[in-house]
């Protein structure tokens, strides 16, 4: 083996990040209201139900949630500046948009707000996309809250928001999940919803978190 091909070995091998079950892993959560878990106690909400799965396969994981109800792409960015957040994560995740389409905002800042906010995310976990989750936007079309809504437009409107977020986190080569159908079996399942008729309740957050550590594990192993 030539010393060029050698070198290139060697890089490979270092570039790879895998996780052993001694290692502490950071996991930082970043959104709005289907992140904190609002109306539900804080040990429910999605990103400590996949703490608690990560923790249960062997890997020690520490979570730090950035999330708040009613934030949107603008809050969030502003949160991330005031807190300083370093490059040293583990494991990012990104679920934010849905305040944007309910408030009547522009659709071209949330795009424009959204890319930065991807590449944050890449920063933050040194550009590397598999360790970068992104979900899409749950449909909130279904739940009672929304019962004298223009629900048609909701669904197209959300539809919008989904299809670039999957493509841009795509593009990225970051983790794309999807958890808006899921989302809608609310419409016949009302345990799936807090007692606010409006937010996701443990059961609903136990199938994301679920779904979530699917692709983490096997990203990690």
């Amino acid at each position: 083996m030539n010393l060029k091909r050698a070198m290139l070995c060697i890089f490979l091998i270092s570039s790879t990040v895998s996780f052993s079950q001694e290692t502490t892993i950071s996991f930082l959560a970043l959104g709005d209201s289907y992140t904190i878990g609002t109306s539900e106690r804080p040990e429910n909400n999605w990103p400590n139900q996949l703490t608690k799965i990560l923790n249960k396969k062997g890997y020690k994981t520490e979570a730090k949630i950035v999330a708040k109800a009613g934030w949107t792409t603008e809050n969030i960015l502003s949160e991330i500046k005031k807190e300083n957040l370093k490059p040293n994560y583990d494991l990012v995740s990104l679920l934010i948009g849905v305040n944007n389409q309910y408030r009547g905002m522009e659709f071209e800042s949330f795009k424009k707000d959204f890319i930065l906010l991807l590449d944050k995310s890449l920063l933050l976990v040194r550009n590397d996309g598999t360790k970068a989750i992104v979900l899409s936007i749950p449909d909130w079309s279904v739940t009672p809250f929304a019962r004298f809504k223009d629900k048609v437009r909701i669904i197209e409107e959300l539809k919008a928001y989904n299809s670039f977020i999957k493509l841009e986190t795509e593009k990225r080569g970051m983790t794309y999940v999807e958890i808006t159908k899921s989302s809608r079996n609310a419409a016949v399942s009302p345990s799936l919803l807090a007692s606010d008729s409006l937010h996701p309740s443990k059961k609903m957050y136990k199938i994301w978190a679920k779904k979530i550590s699917k692709k983490v594990l096997k990203d990690f192993n």
